[in-house]
């Protein structure tokens, strides 16, 4: 089985930073792609940021709204995505979630969540 455990959520003031980390554990063979998604109070779960594998550290995709101010990568050796956020606003402000594509050993790719992590950009 896999794990995800994030971290690196909480408050924050606006134009502040906060960096999330969102690491898989477990009978890994290999992972894809990596994301974050957010979900803030009566929205739906919209995806924030995601990364591929490949040479050079894979192929990033951000939503609109946060473009610019934050930066996916990752930590292949350790399963690690990151999602460094920098001139947070108000409107950032919901729980994270990470998405981790991954092969067990024995099984096929499939897709993982994290547990949520809350990030309020508040004054």
């Amino acid at each position: 089985q896999v794990q995800l455990v994030e971290s690196g959520g909480g408050l924050v003031q606006p134009g502040g930073s906060l960096r999330l980390s969102c690491a898989a554990s477990g009978s890994i063979f290999s992972i894809n792609t990596m994301g974050w998604y957010r979900q803030a109070p009566g929205k739906e779960r919209e995806l924030v940021a995601s990364i591929t594998r490949g040479a050079g550290g894979g192929i990033t995709k951000y939503a609109d709204s946060v473009k610019g101010r934050f930066t996916i990568s990752r930590d292949a050796p350790k399963n690690t995505v990151l999602l460094q956020m920098n001139s947070l606003k108000a409107e950032d402000t919901a729980v994270y979630y990470c998405k981790q594509e991954v092969a067990t050993y024995g099984s096929t790719y499939r897709y993982y969540w994290g547990q949520g992590t809350q990030v309020t950009v508040s004054s």
